[in-house]
Formats: structure tokens, C-alpha cells, sequence
């Protein structure tokens, strides 16, 4: 007699299928950067993720991944505080590096520093959509452990980040340490806040400021 797949097991088949499409597409593909973030990271996380919700659990896309349209202003205060805490850390790294402050490692026009903020923006929302809102959603839906499924979720963001952090030629050494470390610290935090706020869109912003602080000073 077979087993009942639950319906996180389930969602985990689903995230290990984006995993394998978005692995084979970093390895096969070498697009620019704004199509991999506008198009193929959309097309590859958000809309399995849309197709299973809507389809298969029969909801509500939004309001499954509880990305709230309307939030309060302390949610806000929060993003805002992480996300500062975040360039922080980043500029002092940038500062123990060269030992002196350098901002922007090349010259950047307006209309670049603009695509720079809509890239991480965009790049928070993927994925945020797929790791907070479908797979640590689901994960703390059946555990009800706070912790637990907030640890597994991160190792699966993680594991998420490798096709990116090994195909991109620039992430190379002691930044690419510092980067697989902060990705696992920047997991842990959004996935506290997620199930603290109940709202995707704190993650999804501290998440931006996390990739504009790695861009701007490291």
C-alpha cells in the first residue's frame, strides 16, 4: 500500500524541480542580468509556484503566500531597520577591505543605479515568493515549529543560491565565502520576521536592501 504524499511533500517535489530547471538554465545560459531577473527567474520561480497554488491547492495566489498588499508601519520600520543593519554590516566589510571607504567600484549613471534598485527589488520578490511565502509557509504549516522549519527553509534558500554563486565569475574567494554566509543569516532573519509579520512584503524589502549593499560596497 503507498504512502499519502502530504501536501508539503508536495511543495518540496515542486521546489526541487525550480531548483533543477534554474541549475540547468545558470549552467547552459548566459544571459544579462536584468533578463535572468525580470524573465527567466519569474518564469522558473513564480509561476510553478502560481500554477500549484491556484491549481492544485485551489487558492488564493496572494493571499497563500501572504504577500499583503496593505501593511502597517511598523512592518515597514522593520524592513527598514534589518535592511540598515544590513549595508551597515556591508559597508564595514567594504571599509575593512581597502581600509577606506569605497563606494561604487565602478561609475554608475542614474539610469544604471535606477536598473541596479529594480533588479534587487525584482530579485526579493522571486525569491521570497518561492522560499518565504510557498516552501517556509508550508514547511511551518505542518510543524508548527518556529525554528525548525525556519532552519530548513534557509537550508533550502541556500541550496537555491549555488547555480547563481558558482556561474557568476565575479563572486570568487573571500567574497564568495562572505556571501554564502550572509545568504544563510539573511534566510534566518526573513523567515523569523515572515512568521512573526505574516506579511511577505518585510522579507521582499529587506531582501532588497541586502543585494544593494553587496552591490554598492562589496
Amino acid at each position: 500500500m503507498k504512502s499519502k504524499v502530504t501536501p508539503t511533500q508536495r511543495a518540496l517535489n515542486l521546489w526541487a524541480i525550480v531548483l533543477i530547471i534554474w541549475a540547468i538554465y545558470r549552467a547552459k545560459f548566459k544571459m544579462p542580468e536584468w533578463f535572468d531577473e525580470f524573465i527567466a527567474k519569474p518564469s522558473v520561480f513564480i509561476l510553478p509556484v502560481y500554477y500549484y497554488v491556484t491549481k492544485v491547492e485551489k487558492k488564493a495566489f496572494l493571499e497563500a503566500i501572504n504577500l499583503k498588499l496593505k501593511f502597517i508601519l511598523s512592518d515597514l520600520m522593520v524592513a527598514f531597520s534589518i535592511g540598515g543593519v544590513f549595508v551597515l554590516s556591508a559597508i564595514l566589510a567594504n571599509f575593512i577591505k581597502f581600509k577606506k571607504f569605497i563606494f561604487l567600484q565602478q561609475t554608475f549613471n542614474p539610469q544604471d543605479v535606477l536598473l541596479i534598485v529594480a533588479i534587487a527589488l525584482a530579485t526579493g520578490i522571486s525569491e521570497e515568493i518561492l522560499s518565504r511565502g510557498f516552501i517556509l509557509k508550508r514547511l511551518y504549516e505542518e510543524s508548527k515549529n518556529i525554528y525548525t522549519s525556519s532552519f530548513f527553509a534557509s537550508i533550502l534558500f541556500f541550496f537555491l543560491h549555488i547555480p547563481i554563486l558558482f556561474t557568476k565569475a565575479s563572486i570568487t574567494g573571500n567574497l564568495l565565502l562572505t556571501i554564502m554566509g550572509t545568504d544563510l543569516a539573511l534566510s534566518l532573519i526573513n523567515s523569523f520576521i515572515f512568521l512573526e509579520t505574516r506579511n511577505l512584503i518585510v522579507p521582499i524589502l529587506i531582501h532588497a536592501f541586502y543585494n544593494l549593499s553587496i552591490v554598492f560596497f562589496l
